[in-house]
């Protein structure tokens, strides 16, 4: 690490929980590149259709008790 960036996290390291949280949002947040102008509208597309799906067959998916097990079984698997 340069000594320009050591002497910012060392800086960063003083400042509160939230202030590094945000700092740390942003600093992550740099590295995707541009915003894609179209994703909130798309994700709002998205949410409304899983909605609608759920709402239209209430007893569709599977019990939160079960998908659980199913993954906790997986993170187990070597």
């Amino acid at each position: 690490m340069s000594q320009r960036a050591q002497k910012l996290l060392g800086e960063a390291l003083d400042l509160t929980d939230e202030e590094r949280a945000e700092v740390a949002l942003e600093l992550v947040a740099s590295l995707d590149g541009p915003k894609d102008a179209d994703a909130e509208d798309a994700w709002v597309v998205e949410i409304e259709r899983r909605a609608r799906r759920v709402l239209a067959e209430p007893e569709g998916g599977e019990d939160w008790a079960s998908v659980r097990a199913e993954i906790e079984s997986k993170l187990r698997r070597p």
